[in-house]
């Protein structure tokens, strides 16, 4: 007898709380601009997606340069995509 995996759906707002419990420094690519990404961790999010976090770096993906701009507050309708820094 075969046994059957069940995937189950992750939410968004799922994945995000485990980047904040983990204190995982992640990469958010922007809408509309592709060059700037922003690292850094999540210490606050809610249910508009909008971000709370610290340490954070604009990163400028053509010149290869890092800028700090400390503790920031991203609006959740600029964010395109989120993914964990592999350090």
């Amino acid at each position: 007898m075969a046994t059957r995996v069940q995937k189950i759906m992750t939410q968004p707002i799922n994945l995000i709380f485990r980047f904040l419990q983990q204190k995982a420094r992640v990469c958010v690519w922007l809408f509309e601009n592709t060059d700037l990404r922003i690292e850094g961790q999540i210490i606050g999010f809610d249910e508009f997606m909008n971000l709370v976090l610290d340490g954070a770096e604009e990163v400028y993906t053509k010149k290869g340069t890092r800028k700090p701009v400390g503790r920031i507050m991203l609006k959740g309708d600029a964010i395109t995509l989120m993914q964990q820094v592999q350090q």
